[in-house]
């Protein structure tokens, strides 16, 4: 069961907040001592802890997240860390992709996480400054068939990553993103069996991961102090160095 938490316990802000690997992020950061603000747009958590609340939110409106941003800081105080897991998935061969799936795919998964962290940064002062995480995907390191838009958004995410870490270094915003690998969530509940098999045996592990344990990695490196502009693969698929 939650505890109440005290007004100057760290707030973390989670979009894509319905999800299953954002359910789990709502519960490890509420049981590590957190306010959390749950942030949705399509459908609401399940629950949100007490003390915490849910945020109505659409990443792909400029003004929307400001607004939201806006309100966050005028209800907690403070913005201590913000984890954009805001995604959306449409797999299709090249030509089948239109234009609006195109826009749709890149306006989530990469516009969202743009407009959310510049948001973010203006509620992160030094010199407490704040941490920004970026959950990212193995797919925008090396690509995927079927994945064209996905990719091209998750490997832009990891640019801008980097980029961020650059800028907001000075302020003490740590900036850095996180591969989960393969979840078990209502995201890929609809991939055939064999798809799934295949990410398994890729795994030298033989297994894929689950959120709990992304969710649990995802705090502690949420309070992490000295380090930024990396990212973190959370599975067992091998990759060159470098890569």
């Amino acid at each position: 069961m939650s505890q109440r938490r005290r007004p100057e316990a760290p707030v973390a802000l989670i979009t894509g907040a319905a999800g299953g690997l954002g359910s789990a992020l709502i519960r490890e950061f509420d049981a590590r001592g957190h306010r959390v603000v749950a942030a949705w747009h399509s459908h609401p958590p399940a629950s949100v802890p007490e003390g915490g609340r849910a945020l109505r939110m659409d990443v792909g409106d400029g003004e929307a997240v400001d607004a939201g941003f806006a309100s966050v800081a005028a209800v907690e105080g403070r913005l201590d860390v913000l984890v954009n897991n805001a995604g959306l998935t449409a797999d299709a061969a090249l030509w089948q992709v239109e234009d609006a799936i195109w826009e749709q795919v890149m306006q989530v998964n990469l516009g969202g996480a743009f407009r959310c962290s510049r948001s973010a940064a203006r509620s992160m002062s030094p010199p407490d400054g704040g941490h920004i995480i970026n959950i990212s995907s193995l797919s925008g390191c090396v690509g995927a068939r079927g994945q064209t838009h996905y990719a091209a958004a998750k490997a832009g995410l990891l640019g801008l990553t980097q980029s961020l870490a650059a800028e907001l270094g000075p302020r003490n915003i740590r900036v850095n993103a996180v591969l989960p690998g393969f979840l078990e969530t209502p995201m890929t509940a609809g991939l055939p069996a064999a798809e799934r098999e295949r990410f398994r045996c890729r795994n030298v592990l033989g297994r894929t991961g689950s959120v709990a344990e992304v969710a649990r990695f995802v705090v502690f490196l949420a309070g992490m102090q000295d380090v930024s502009g990396q990212v973190f693969a959370l599975d067992s698929r091998l990759r060159r160095w470098g890569g």
